[in-house]
């Protein structure tokens, strides 16, 4: 991944984006509002791609991509309504969570319960 984004990720999102309006250009039918939608999707995954390199916010930065996939998905015609699409949210959530609860430590030790 650094080697891919390097230090220029709004230079990768920049290459998305013309690579997108140049296929639309060429015949692909793509709305003005599904360009938006890759293109906010693709920001998303650069944005947690650039956390994971760093190392800084990689669980808020996975629920945003999981959020932009989600609605990439529905604007390209998937049939979820806003209830399943909150549940969808709160499986992702809950794993990431679970997830972040193994790589954190406590600032404090856990109190001596043997007394």
């Amino acid at each position: 991944m650094p080697r891919l984004l390097g230090r220029e990720p709004a230079v990768l999102l920049g290459l998305i984006a013309v690579l997108v309006k140049t296929l639309t250009a060429f015949g692909l039918d793509v709305s003005p509002d599904r360009q938006a939608l890759v293109n906010a999707c693709a920001a998303a995954l650069v944005g947690l791609g650039v956390a994971v390199v760093t190392h800084d916010g990689t669980s808020a930065a996975l629920l945003g991509a999981a959020q932009a996939v989600i609605a990439l998905a529905v604007g390209f015609g998937l049939h979820w309504s806003t209830d399943q699409q909150a549940v969808a949210m709160s499986l992702v959530a809950t794993a990431v969570a679970m997830w972040t609860r193994t790589q954190v430590t406590a600032p404090i030790p856990a109190p001596d319960r043997t007394t």
